[in-house]
């Protein structure tokens, strides 16, 4: 039984066919009317919100092509089904083109019907859903977007964080928001008004970077023809962001330890300390404990960090905030390019859903970039796709590979060769859901809810 009543509207001059139609769906729980023609389907579709429209292909007067025709350019929230006899086949091929989501042909069975009239409506309830998620204010701070669990779970840490001082180390992988994060619990806090400074651990010579980072006297070297204060100081009452913490040298990280402990900067040639007002938020895509126990990362500073800590999952990790991104990243682009909002077709929705996002949400967004700038249809399908998102066969098929490997690899393409459905690739594969959910779940390869 459906959770809430959809709408269906069958459309027949045959009223044997009426009938039918009218029994089956209603048995299996949809809200069903029904008209003889199109035009008695056109005065229900003015006054009646429809989720699917059911049409027979052959009708006097007017035939379902011009009711798919209608439908499409006025009512973008309903999906139509062609009905066809087995000699009218090019028909509905013709309707399919012209927007239909699929058609049956007769005779066909009540399981046929339920199941192609379930198909087509989980892609309008896929497509409503994402773009409800689109719409969303949600309770994210600054500019983040996100709605799922983890990320909501994120927000409320710092919230907490945001009014206080303490040191803040958030890790995650390349991609993630790390950055985003530390800029919304800056301009959360009191601190907003003053400087938020960035600073790339890996990005600065090393030469340079204490210079850089407190900086110097003039005299203290060969080039130091005045004094000049360093990122420390300019931030002075404001955060000091030092994006992956873990390329920063063992000798620098012993000052760091000072200033974090003293709130204190030594300039370089200096004898006398410099007080300084700044909060430190530290960021890493790598394991520091790891650092810690190989002799890279002073463990001192490393415990040091860990007042709070925020750990950023993956995007796979992250299905409900996928879509979400899609269309903020879609709205956006489009504005930026003065190109109109695309519109995702459901298997396009589906690649999106389903891909590994190694790059996270920062590959997400170049992607919907791109295809905002290279649409000139304002649909966006599979095929538009980069080659990597889309299902393809696998040509490793040689003898050298893993059990493991295997096994994931062929659950992979019965994922994807029924469009991500859970319950089918399960059965084909002959386990149960859960089991399916936890081998994709060990292999990253899909998030927590399906």
């Amino acid at each position: 039984m459906i959770e809430e009543q959809e709408c269906v509207l069958v459309v027949d001059d045959a009223r044997d066919t009426l009938e039918i139609l009218d029994r089956d769906l209603s048995a299996h729980g949809y809200r069903v009317f029904t008209a003889p023609g199109v035009d008695e389907a056109l005065r229900i579709l003015e006054s009646t919100p429809v989720d699917l429209v059911i049409t027979d292909f052959m009708m006097p007067k007017r035939n379902g092509l011009d009711l798919v025709r209608h439908i499409r350019e006025n009512l973008a929230n309903t999906e139509v089904m062609m009905i066809t006899g087995y000699g009218s086949i090019g028909g509905a091929v013709n309707a399919v083109r012209s927007g239909a989501e699929d058609y049956l042909t007769k005779p066909f069975t009540e399981e046929e019907l339920i199941a192609a009239v379930e198909r087509t409506l989980d892609k309008v309830r896929l497509r409503r859903d994402s773009q409800a998620r689109a719409g969303t204010k949600t309770a994210a701070p600054h500019g983040l977007i996100a709605q799922s669990r983890a990320m909501r779970d994120i927000f409320a840490v710092m919230q907490r964080v945001a009014p206080n001082s303490a040191t803040v180390l958030i890790s995650g992988e390349s991609g993630t928001g790390k950055e985003l994060v530390a800029r919304a619990i800056h301009y959360a806090s009191p601190r907003a008004a003053a400087p938020f400074l960035p600073i790339n651990c890996g990005a600065i010579p090393q030469e340079l970077f204490e210079s850089e980072l407190f900086g110097h006297v003039r005299g203290a070297f060969t080039g130091a023809i005045e004094s000049r204060a360093g990122f420390f100081q300019t931030a002075d009452g404001g955060t000091i962001f030092l994006d992956e913490i873990s390329e920063m040298k063992l000798g620098l990280q012993v000052k760091l330890l000072r200033v974090l402990e003293d709130r204190e900067v030594y300039m370089v040639g200096a004898t006398r300390p410099v007080k300084v007002d700044i909060r430190i938020i530290a960021t890493t895509n790598k394991d520091l404990m790891s650092l810690v126990k190989k002799g890279a990362f002073r463990e001192d500073l490393y415990f040091r960090l860990l007042i709070i800590t925020i750990a950023i999952p993956p995007l796979r990790r992250r299905e409900e905030d996928i879509l979400l991104l899609a269309h903020h990243f879609a709205v956006t682009s489009a504005n930026e390019f003065g190109k109109p909002i695309p519109r995702f077709t459901h298997k396009a929705l589906e690649a999106l859903k389903n891909y590994d996002w190694p790059g996270n949400v920062r590959e997400l967004k170049n992607v919907v970039q791109r295809l905002v700038l290279m649409s000139d249809t304002g649909i966006i399908d599979v095929t538009d796709l980069p080659p990597n998102m889309r299902f393809s066969i696998s040509f490793h098929t040689g003898l050298n590979r893993t059990l493991a490997e295997v096994e994931s690899e062929h659950i992979r393409s019965v994922t994807a060769s029924v469009g991500g459905n859970k319950t089918k690739a399960a059965e084909i594969l002959g386990i149960d859901r859960k089991t399916l959910r936890e081998k994709l779940k060990d292999r990253h390869e899909d998030p927590e809810k399906s």
